[in-house]
C-alpha cells in the first residue's frame, strides 16, 4: 500500500530556502512523507530494526567522525548499506568536507545529498520549522485579518458590512493589517492558527468608493504584516431586532477552523456603533480571559453575592420582626 505523500518538494527552491549545497542530485523534486526528521547514528553502525527511511536523514559531525575511525572497506559497506533505503535525501551538516565520502554511495543508489553550513542542532531545528510550514493544513477564507492589541482579530460577514472599512479605521488607530478579502489560515502541528495574505494580494486593501489602496505606502512598514496567529473571529452582521444577542458575555462561542476551535464574538452592525472600538475592546478582552480574568463572570459573581447578602439581610429582618410579634403578642 502506497504512503501518503505530505508535499513535494521543490529541489533547487528546497536548497535556496534552505541555504543548501547539492552535492548529488539525480531528481528535481522528491516527495516528503514524513514531518519528522532522522539522525542515523544507529543505522551507519548497522542497526536497522525500526528504522524510518521515509524521513529525511541528517548527518553531522558526530556521524562522520565516526565513519572515519572505521576500516576504509567497512566503512564503505555501512555507507553502502544505508543509502540503499529509499529516504528522501541526505544532508551534511557543518559544510563537512568530508562529505565526499557519502557520494560514491549516493550516485550508485541515485539519492539526494545535499550540505549545510550550519551547526547540526540549529539547522535540525530550522528544518523542521520550515517542514511544518510547508505542510501544514490550510484553507482560504473571506474576511479580514488584523492584528490588534497583539491579538489576532479574523473578521468575518457578508460583502458590503464594513470589513475593510472597519480594518482601515484599526489600522489608523494602531493596529495591524495582515490580509484584506482573502485570508490563509493554516494549521502547525495541530496547536497552532496562522493567517497571511496571497502573495498577490499582500499589503493591499479594497475600500468602496476609493478602490485598491496600498496600505504599506499610505501607513508605513508598522501598519503591515506578513503572518499572525488566528486568536478569535469577530463576525460583522446586520442589527436584527429579534436576535437574542448576549448582554453579558456569559456564552462563549466558538469557530471550527481546521480543527481547532477559536473564539468567536458576533457583532451587530447598525448606524452609530463605533465598531472599531468595540473590536478593540473585544481583542483585549479576549486576552484577559486567555490570562484567566473573566469581566463578565466577576460581574455576575457580584451580583449573586449581592443578592445573596440582601436576601440574607432580609431574612434577619423577618426574623427580628417575628420575635417583636411574639414578645407583643405575649404582653
Amino acid at each position: 500500500m502506497n504512503e501518503e505523500s505530505l508535499g513535494c518538494m521543490n529541489l533547487a527552491e528546497f536548497c535556496k530556502d534552505l541555504n543548501l549545497e547539492e552535492i548529488y542530485s539525480p531528481v528535481d523534486e522528491f516527495d516528503l512523507y514524513d514531518s519528522g526528521l532522522n539522525r542515523p547514528g544507529l543505522q551507519l553502525h548497522g542497526y536497522y530494526e525500526y528504522f524510518d527511511a521515509k524521513r529525511i536523514q541528517i548527518i553531522g559531525k558526530v556521524e562522520t567522525s565516526y565513519l572515519l575511525s572505521l576500516d576504509p572497506k567497512l566503512r564503505e559497506k555501512r555507507i553502502d548499506d544505508f543509502f540503499s533505503y529509499d529516504f528522501p535525501c541526505v544532508i551534511i551538516c557543518w559544510d563537512l568536507p568530508e562529505a565526499e565520502i557519502f557520494e560514491a554511495a549516493a550516485k550508485k543508489h541515485a539519492r539526494i545529498l545535499l550540505r549545510s553550513k550550519e551547526k547540526t542542532s540549529i539547522f535540525f531545528y530550522h528544518l523542521i520549522d520550515y517542514i511544518d510550514r510547508k505542510t501544514a493544513p490550510m484553507i482560504s477564507m473571506h474576511g479580514v485579518l488584523v492584528e490588534v492589541h497583539g491579538v489576532g482579530v479574523l473578521i468575518t460577514g457578508p460583502s458590503g458590512i464594513g470589513k475593510s472599512e472597519t480594518a482601515l479605521e484599526l489600522v489608523k488607530r494602531g493596529s495591524t493589517l495582515i490580509a484584506d478579502d482573502v485570508v490563509e489560515v493554516s494549521n502547525h502541528q495541530d496547536r497552532v492558527l496562522s493567517g497571511t495574505a496571497p502573495e498577490m494580494l499582500r499589503y493591499y486593501m479594497e475600500v468602496r468608493g476609493i478602490g485598491i489602496i496600498d496600505v504599506r505606502t499610505l501607513y508605513g512598514a508598522k501598519a503591515v504584516k506578513q503572518s499572525v496567529e488566528v486568536d478569535m473571529v469577530i463576525k460583522l452582521e446586520n442589527w436584527d431586532e429579534t436576535s437574542p444577542y448576549d448582554r453579558l458575555g456569559l456564552d462563549e462561542e466558538t469557530q471550527d477552523i481546521l480543527g481547532i476551535e477559536v473564539p468567536l464574538v458576533t457583532i451587530p452592525v447598525s448606524g452609530g456603533r463605533n465598531l472599531a472600538v468595540i473590536i478593540e475592546t473585544a481583542a483585549i478582552n479576549n486576552r484577559m480571559k486567555a490570562l484567566g480574568f473573566r469581566s463578565a463572570q466577576i460581574f455576575c459573581d457580584k451580583v449573586a453575592k449581592h443578592n445573596e447578602e440582601v436576601a440574607e439581610a432580609r431574612k434577619r429582618q423577618e426574623e427580628k420582626e417575628k420575635q417583636k410579634a411574639l414578645k407583643e403578642e405575649q404582653k
